[in-house]
C-alpha cells in the first residue's frame, strides 16, 4: 500500500478534552471488568469481558504517547479521532473497517520533538501500539484467573491479537515501531515525524 496516503481524521481534541474522555474510556473498562467478574449471568460476564478488552483496545493507545512523552519532555498540540495509522497492518477486507474506526492519535510540537533525544522520540512513538497490545490482554487475562466464563478462549484470542497488532506494527512502514527506528537510525539529525505549529502533519501518531 501507498505508505503516503493520509490518514482518515473525523476531528480534533485539545489535549485537556482528550486526556478526559480516554481517562473515562478506562474507567468504563474497568468497570466493566469488575462487573464481569460479579456477574451471576454468563452473557452479561462475557460481555463486560469483552466490553472492557474493547475499551482499553481503543482508549489505551492516544493516551499512552502523551503521558510517555510528557515524562519524556515532549509536548503536544492536540488529539486526533480517526482511522487506524497502520492500514497496510491489516487484510484489504479488514483494512477499510479499521481506516473508519475511531482511533485516538495525537499531534507532536515540533520544536519539543526536535530537542528530544533520538531514545525519547523512539520510547514515546512506541508506546501507543505497545499500551494497545498489551493493557487489553492484561484485562483478558485479569478475567480468565478470575474464572469468567469462557475467558480462556478469550484470553487466547487476546493473546494472539495483541501479538499479531505487534508483528504488523513492526513490520509496517507507517507504523508506531517504523517511526521508533527512524528516531534511532537518525541519532543528530532533526526528526522529520514530528509535527509543526504552522501546518500539522498528517502524520500523528495512531
Amino acid at each position: 500500500m501507498n505508505a503516503t496516503l493520509k490518514r482518515n481524521v473525523f476531528a480534533r481534541l485539545s489535549i485537556p478534552a482528550g486526556n478526559c474522555l480516554q481517562a473515562g474510556g478506562i474507567l468504563a473498562a474497568g468497570f466493566a471488568l469488575r462487573l464481569s467478574q460479579s456477574a451471576h449471568a454468563p452473557a452479561l460476564a462475557v460481555a463486560a469481558t469483552v466490553s472492557a478488552w474493547v475499551l482499553l483496545y481503543f482508549f489505551a493507545h492516544g493516551i499512552a504517547h502523551w503521558l510517555v512523552g510528557r515524562l519524556l519532555g515532549i509536548r503536544f498540540l492536540f488529539y486526533t479521532v480517526g482511522g487506524t495509522g497502520n492500514p497496510e497492518g491489516y487484510p484489504p477486507v479488514v483494512r477499510w473497517i479499521f481506516e473508519h474506526l475511531p482511533f485516538f492519535g495525537v499531534q507532536t510540537e515540533k520544536l519539543s520533538m526536535q530537542n528530544a533525544s533520538p531514545m525519547a522520540r523512539a520510547v514515546m512513538w512506541s508506546a501507543g501500539v505497545t499500551s494497545s497490545a498489551v493493557i487489553p490482554t492484561v484485562s483478558a487475562f485479569l478475567a480468565w484467573r478470575s474464572g469468567v466464563p469462557w475467558s480462556g478462549p478469550f484470553f487466547l484470542f487476546a493473546i494472539v491479537w495483541g501479538v499479531a497488532t505487534l508483528a504488523s506494527n513492526w513490520t509496517s512502514r507507517t507504523g508506531d515501531y517504523s517511526k521508533a527506528k527512524r528516531s534511532l537510525a537518525n541519532r543528530g539529525r532533526p526528526p522529520n515525524d514530528a509535527g509543526t505549529t504552522r501546518r500539522p502533519s498528517n502524520r500523528s501518531t495512531a
